[in-house]
């Protein structure tokens, strides 16, 4: 029954689930903000690690800020390896990110 808002529920409970989904299916090492000068400086920050790294993961950059809130964020830029939020609020500089991306992929960031 769609009267009372019975039916809205049901759809939001689908949509969440889907956006869990998509996190987790997604780009491996995400840059959360709204895309001004310090968001791009960690992109492009990420991007040389990885490549300093020999790792092919993309990046994905993530602007919506309904998305970035889904993952705690109350400051950006932010990274997120994994599925994991590893910095907010700061830029990192490529050797920062290097050392983060080893322990994401080792296990010692839990």
């Amino acid at each position: 029954m769609a009267l009372f808002g019975f039916g809205k529920k049901e759809e939001k409970k689908e949509s969440n689930a889907e956006e869990k989904t998509v996190k987790k299916e997604g780009a491996s090492v995400i840059v959360l903000g709204s895309g001004c000068a310090k968001c791009n400086q960690l992109e492009a920050a990420a991007k040389e690690a990885l490549a300093k790294l020999g790792m092919a993961d993309t990046i994905d950059h993530v602007t919506d800020f309904s998305q970035i809130a889904a993952y705690g964020v109350m400051s950006t830029p932010a990274l997120v390896v994994d599925g994991k939020v590893v910095s907010s609020g700061k830029v990192l500089k490529t050797k920062e990110v290097i050392q983060i991306l080893q322990k994401v992929r080792t296990g010692e960031i839990k």
